[in-house]
């Protein structure tokens, strides 16, 4: 699993990649009520918004941390958006992204990278 400062995850295999919002930032967010996910086929490049996440307290965009073509979206979110908030790291996530550059990938942030980056907030 793979970071940004923009509080977003990477889970990279083979060449798909899903990609949801961490525990520290569905804590922040509060209670999520409305998640839109992107449209499969859509392609982004690193940085772009491409879900949107919206919460008791605000709503908030979710940016592609890779560059890709938007291969599935978790449509369970739809129903359930509180899973966010409930499985931030895992059944919350927001796309699965077919990768156009593992560097990308690689240049995120590892696990003991993000927590000392959150230690500075």
């Amino acid at each position: 699993m793979r970071f940004t400062k923009d509080h977003e995850w990477v889970v990279l295999e083979g060449e798909v990649a899903t990609i949801g919002i961490t525990a520290y930032a569905a804590e922040q967010l509060g209670d999520v009520v409305f998640v839109e996910t992107p449209e499969v086929g859509k392609v982004v490049k690193a940085g772009d918004g491409f879900a949107v996440v919206e919460s008791v307290k605000a709503a908030s965009d979710v940016y592609a941390p890779i560059a890709g073509e938007v291969v599935e979206t978790n449509t369970d979110l739809g129903e359930a958006p509180d899973t966010v908030n409930a499985l931030p790291e895992s059944g919350g996530w927001f796309a699965k992204l077919k990768i156009a550059d593992k560097a990308q990938y690689d240049a995120l942030m590892d696990r003991d990278a993000y927590e000392a980056f959150l230690g500075t907030l």
